[in-house]
């Protein structure tokens, strides 16, 4: 017998792999609750290996794939805005979300502009300067899940947690017309044709106007046959959780093709669906379908991440690059988030956690991409190099104190998340308005 031919094939090693993601998915989350490790660590580690083993010759660097990146975190960041949506139970109120508009008009601008001028002083042209700061600015939806608000209807909802979460909700759908403004100015640098006028009607109002009110209206649409309509014909009945998956492709779609931000519009119509009934039970359905498929697509994501770290992801950074990495982290977001909550209720650690997890992932992968895809910026590959810095570093810094912390933050509001009775129970959060947003 010639054992080559007992060798399997590619399909069969797949679909092994394939199998043991899926377990690793199911149950890794469980088994780091209670521990300083977070799962996208552990993807990064596994991406890294897999790609180190010299039989697997595909190196995922993103600048060799600009297509393919744009597209799959584009994916992975609509799932993310919905399952976010989904989660929320306060509703919507101005002065309710007081937390999220300071975070999204004071703290990201902020950003934005710092990290800029860090790019400028790092020695990067404006025009990439500027695009350096809209893609690292906004809190990603996609690796914040451990900071962000539980379940539907669990009631784990303090202002901390409903603040990252609804911030990294809109910020993405927000942070996209700094995205346009750096390939406006880059195509403007290239032709000289004005750019200003058309940026503020079309990028700025146009988009964002008709972002929201078609995310509202699909929304509604899905609120009613889910919830509304004769109850042997709404798709409540059908137990399905997928229909939260159905509404974010047409949400998505129907946005884009008039050319809006369907970010936003995702996030918005995941509100107003979970506004429709908020006491159903398919709310917790809709919401772990969506869980589900964001938590695969991310992992695969975090390999190919890992796999690209070590095909030479970095290859470019210089100790420049470095300093403004670890800025960008340690001083400018923390610093902006402080700037940002002066004047909000709230104890000093509360706004520590909330300025300090300003978590850089997979929305700022699809922003240069995007961005880069659209426009020709000078120096792409140490564009690359500074964000897949970041981000590792904002994933090894968040995910290894982001348990201890919120432990901590859970514990002085009155919770002990290791007590046997605590079990499922939300920690009380502020005095604020979030008890009493909870329900209609």
């Amino acid at each position: 017998m010639n054992f080559a031919d007992l060798a399997p094939s590619p399909y069969i090693v797949g679909l092994t792999g394939a199998g043991l993601l899926i377990a690793l998915v199911a149950w890794l989350p469980t088994a780091l609750k209670r521990i300083p490790l977070s799962l996208p660590i552990i993807c990064i580690g596994l991406g890294a290996a897999i790609f180190s083993i010299p039989a697997v010759t595909l190196n995922p660097v993103p600048v060799d794939y600009p297509e393919v990146t744009e597209r799959f975190t584009e994916f992975v960041v609509i799932i993310a805005l919905m399952g976010a949506g989904l989660k929320i139970d306060r509703v919507f109120h101005f002065r309710h979300w007081a937390v999220t508009w300071r975070l999204l008009a004071i703290t990201m601008p902020l950003s934005i502009v710092a990290i800029a001028l860090l790019g400028l002083w790092g020695g990067l042209p404006w025009v990439a300067a500027i695009l350096l700061g809209a893609s690292l600015a906004p809190t990603d939806p996609v690796l914040a899940a451990d900071v962000q608000v539980g379940p539907p209807k669990t009631g784990e909802e303090d202002e901390v947690r409903f603040g990252l979460t609804s911030e990294a909700g809109l910020n993405d759908g927000l942070a996209f017309p700094f995205v346009h403004l750096a390939i406006a100015l880059a195509l403007a640098a290239q032709t000289g044709e004005p750019w200003l006028v058309d940026w503020l009607t079309y990028n700025v109002a146009w988009e964002i106007g008709v972002g929201v009110v078609g995310g509202w209206l699909v929304g509604r649409i899905f609120g009613w046959l889910t919830f509304r309509i004769d109850s042997k014909s709404k798709l409540a009945r059908t137990g399905d959780g997928l229909i939260a998956i159905a509404a974010t492709f047409i949400s998505y779609g129907l946005t884009e093709m008039v050319h809006c931000y369907g970010f936003l519009a995702v996030f918005i119509t995941a509100l107003t669906l979970r506004h429709a009934h908020r006491d159903h039970e398919f709310q917790r359905e809709m919401h772990d379908v969506t869980e589900q498929v964001e938590r695969l697509a991310m992992m695969v994501l975090l390999l190919l991440f890992g796999g690209a770290l070590v095909g030479g992801l970095l290859s470019t950074l210089t100790w420049i690059d470095v300093g403004i990495a670890v800025a960008v982290l340690l001083v400018v977001r923390p610093l902006a988030g402080l700037i940002g909550l002066i004047g909000v209720k709230a104890t000093r650690s509360e706004k520590l956690t909330l300025a300090f997890f300003g978590i850089r992932g997979v929305g700022s992968i699809y922003y240069v991409a995007y961005a880069l895809n659209h426009a020709a910026f000078p120096q792409p590959e140490r564009l690359w190099a500074i964000v897949g810095l970041i981000i590792l570093l904002s994933i090894l810094l968040h995910g290894l104190t982001v348990t201890p912390i919120m432990r901590r933050l859970d514990r002085t509001q009155g919770r002990d998340p290791d007590a046997p009775e605590n079990d499922g129970v939300p920690p009380p959060g502020l005095a604020g308005p979030a008890a009493q947003g909870a329900r209609p």
